[in-house]
């Protein structure tokens, strides 16, 4: 599967739990929409990914990869310490100038 690096460094930081490697994918105004909630600049997506990645653990295996212009979609499978592991996510990404600009996760 082809993925841009800002995406592959993204899943790595997420499966190596590095919440300041994930949210140095992120531009410093990014917003990022998860479970009900967003998240605004890089700071708070830091706090974010810190405080999730302590209570479900989870690790993404990518499934499939769809992208139109600057708008993509990552399939991945996530499992951690969370009801219902493993699940399917999908990550609707906002991409520019190699930094994510917008992440909304839907089910």
């Amino acid at each position: 599967m082809n993925l841009p690096k800002v995406i592959t460094d993204l899943i790595n930081a997420q499966n190596s739990f590095d919440s300041i490697a994930y949210a140095n994918c992120f531009s410093e105004n990014a917003q990022v929409f998860d479970e009900g909630k967003t998240h605004n600049g890089k700071l708070d997506i830091q706090n974010w990914i810190e405080e999730s990645n302590q209570k479900y653990r989870s690790v993404m295996k990518p499934l499939e990869y769809t992208e139109n212009g600057t708008s993509s979609i990552l399939s991945a499978e996530c499992s951690g310490t969370f009801d219902g592991s493993p699940i399917i996510l999908k990550f609707h990404f906002d991409i520019a100038d190699g930094k994510i600009q917008n992440l909304k996760v839907t089910g």
